[in-house]
């Protein structure tokens, strides 16, 4: 409420006029936090209750301030009550500036009228109708109304969602994954379908959660949208993988199959589906093909060699009796990665495959050396 103009210091406070130094500060504080103007938007009424609330207490607040105060208002109070005092033994005929006394209301001579000399006329109650315009123009309104509300609501959950959305992707960027799976969760409870988040939120689940049910529900949710193709290859080839760690082979094949059509260049779609075909479908032919494609697409790229895939080349001429191309590829990653056990037990298998028994062993004994337990098995035949 705004403040009157002739309230005093006490009254401003809300305190009495005898009240101790606890009470005045302890009120101060009380409004200071009512009427800061930064909890109303800077209005100017709350702005002037405030200053107001803050000459009040510096004055209060000071004992020999105080006291000047009280005396003023003593003083004030006494003219008061002096020209009241005056007021009221005035003569009724006096002037006041110039200007004669209005003369005394009239007395009443006699009592109010009894309910026998009232007259009261009923007035007939109309009811009210509702012709056909009338109620296509209330339809109209409620109709309308919704349709605004409606439409608030989107908008205000399409920002909501966007600004949510924008939150998690800097997130993503600087590696705060719970953050970032946070803000598109948010950004899902606002726009359920909105592509970008569902498929960054897949793959969180796949990346860092390692739920490939739930990237996989998520991804599949995606693409029922339009995407540019790169971008949905990528989701089918991530798609495929979800379903390879779910032991779906023959739908991580179609997915893997789905997005190289969209993009041949995606070189991870080839080595995934190569070595799916090869370990899960037995398919050695087709998985050399895929594999040797998808390694010349990273040569051709100049990006790092993904050796895992190389090794997988070897495995996959090794079943086509290749032995020595799948030996070269095995000789490479060690070249490359000389302390990988796995390389090392898989030059066993290969000698095993060539008769020779004793390089075999030799090559188990390594990949146990290096850590690689399930050599163990293979090397105790050697003994």
């Amino acid at each position: 409420m705004p403040r009157s103009v002739s309230q005093n210091h006490y009254q401003v406070l809300g305190v009495a006029v005898n009240a101790p130094a606890a009470d005045i500060k302890r009120a101060y504080r009380r409004l200071v936090v009512r009427y800061h103007p930064d909890k109303h938007g800077g209005d100017v009424r709350y702005e002037d209750e405030f200053k107001a609330v803050a000459v009040a207490y510096r004055v209060l607040s000071e004992p020999g301030r105080r006291a000047a105060y009280d005396f003023q208002l003593a003083q004030a109070a006494r003219r008061a009550e002096e020209a009241q005092r005056q007021q009221q033994h005035r003569p009724a005929t006096q002037h006041v500036y110039g200007v004669p006394m209005p003369p005394p209301a009239p007395l009443r001579t006699r009592p109010p009228a009894g309910s026998t000399e009232r007259h009261y006329q009923r007035i007939p109650q109309q009811r009210v109708r509702f012709n056909r315009r009338d109620w296509t123009l209330t339809l109209a309104l409620v109709l309308g109304i919704a349709l605004f509300t409606l439409a608030v609501k989107v908008t205000m959950d399409r920002v909501t969602a966007n600004n949510n959305y924008e939150d998690g992707l800097r997130a993503y960027a600087r590696g705060q994954w719970s953050s970032a799976y946070s803000y598109l969760e948010e950004t899902l409870h606002f726009r359920p379908d909105y592509a970008p988040a569902l498929r960054r939120r897949g793959e969180l689940e796949q990346l860092f959660n390692h739920n490939p049910r739930a990237a996989r529900a998520d991804f599949q949710a995606a693409l029922l949208q339009p995407q540019p193709r790169r971008v949905a290859a990528d989701m089918l080839y991530r798609l495929g993988r979800c379903e390879a760690e779910l032991d779906h082979p023959a739908a991580a094949e179609l997915s893997y199959t789905r997005a190289l059509l969209l993009d041949s260049t995606l070189s991870a779609a080839y080595l995934a589906r190569g070595e799916n075909r090869l370990l899960d479908l037995q398919q050695p032919e087709l998985a050399l093909a895929d594999l040797s494609n998808g390694l010349a697409q990273r040569r051709r790229a100049r990006a790092p060699t993904p050796w895992h895939y190389v090794q997988v080349r070897g495995v996959a001429l090794t079943s086509l009796g290749r032995y020595d191309a799948a030996r070269t590829e095995y000789f490479q990653v060690i070249q490359a990665r000389p302390k990988d056990g796995r390389t090392h037990f898989l030059l066993g298998r290969l000698a095993i495959h060539t008769g020779d028994s004793t390089a075999a062993c030799e090559f188990y004994r390594r990949a146990l050396l290096l850590g690689y337990e399930y050599a163990r098995t293979a090397e105790a035949a050697c003994r």
